[in-house]
């Protein structure tokens, strides 16, 4: 039997232990709704529209974050932000290749560690080890495909089949450009005979020559849901890429894709890491997830694009695996050409040409 002073004391104690085992009990939960709130954000940047919101939702499922999409509307807005915050921001930014040399020659870009990317080894031969990276050091194929023409075919009294058509004068004022500088001279380019990555100012000058007689039938410049122009019946012709035409085609069966006589203009967009991302694990886990096959074939089936991996393009129904405006045929691809970079001396002279015809 413990005296009294002891027993007090013990009890003093026991309350003392309880308040500290509660206090600790309440900051564990504070804590764990604190980390609950910090839940992460995974940034990205990427034109609008453009990757499947099914795969997105699947991410932030699995990862148990939040992925951030912001958009840009081209190349040159997205890189002058980049520029302008010194690679930070945001984690994933999707860029054309012929930005890509760029972008890491001016330390915008993190490298990538291809060993947290195992799925990218499904990629589709002649994808990787581009001119614009060829160890695919600061990027990664996400989707490709062609500039080319399309056209509404009840609109037109005939069939359109080469650039050099949009130039006739019965589509005064119903042509749409696709608003991205090196689309528009690839075509006036490739129209005259010469390559899309020309660095001959005379040539450059006499695309943009071509570009400026065009005028009168130019209605619009559009790079956002560029379908939407040909759908609405506000544009009967001009240029468009493949996905989008798909896209377009799936609610208007009358309006073709063709690829252009002197050749269609080849591009690919890619997986980029921002140098100052401060979420470059996550960026990675991000690649390698959609470089899943399942997500691969969300791609084709959300965008009408033609994703990066073979595996996808195998789980696709027959009606899109052997679709010709998503996968064209080789003989036509051959004739095309990809954008290229052509140094910042030339691209100087294509932004001076570009102007100079977009404040006409």
């Amino acid at each position: 039997y413990a005296p009294e002073s002891q027993r007090v004391a013990g009890l003093v104690g026991l309350h003392t232990m309880k308040l500290i085992i509660k206090g600790l009990g309440l900051s564990a939960l504070v804590l764990s709704m604190f980390a609950h709130a910090e839940t992460k954000t995974l940034n990205v940047y990427a034109w609008g529209g453009y990757l499947p919101e099914a795969s997105l939702k699947a991410f932030e499922k699995q990862e148990g974050v939040t992925v951030n999409y912001s958009t840009f509307e081209n190349n040159e807005s997205m890189y002058t932000k980049l520029k302008l915050l010194k690679g930070t921001g945001y984690d994933v930014v999707f860029a054309s290749a012929y930005f890509i040399e760029k972008m890491g020659r001016e330390g915008l870009l993190a490298k990538i560690d291809h060993e947290q990317v195992p799925n990218m080894q499904d990629t589709m031969q002649g994808l990787l080890g581009q001119a614009h990276d060829p160890n695919n050091d600061y990027s990664l194929p996400y989707i490709w495909g062609v500039t080319g023409i399309s056209y509404n075919e009840s609109m037109v009294e005939q069939p359109v089949t080469k650039w050099a058509d949009l130039w006739d004068a019965h589509y005064e004022q119903q042509v749409m450009l696709i608003d991205d500088i090196r689309d528009v001279f690839g075509m006036a380019l490739k129209m005259n005979g010469h390559s899309v990555n020309s660095k001959n100012e005379a040539e450059i000058k006499q695309a943009y020559e071509s570009l400026v007689a065009l005028k009168n039938n130019v209605l619009l410049y559009n790079s956002d849901a560029p379908q939407v122009p040909y759908v609405s019946g506000e544009t009967s012709v001009g240029m468009q890429w493949n996905g989008n035409a798909y896209q377009g085609q799936v609610e208007m069966p009358e309006l073709k894709f063709v690829m252009p006589a002197e050749g269609a203009v080849l591009w690919m967009d890619n997986f980029t890491i921002p140098s100052g991302s401060e979420n470059k694990v996550l960026a990675h886990k991000f690649i390698n997830f959609m470089y899943q096959p399942q997500n691969q074939a969300e791609i084709v089936n959300s965008l009408g694009y033609a994703s990066a991996t073979n595996a996808g393009r195998n789980l696709l129904p027959d009606e899109l695996k052997n679709n010709a405006t998503i996968f064209p045929a080789e003989d036509d691809l051959e004739k095309g050409e990809f954008i290229n970079d052509v140094g910042a001396e030339t691209l100087a002279i294509y932004e001076k040409y570009w102007q100079n015809l977009r404040t006409q």
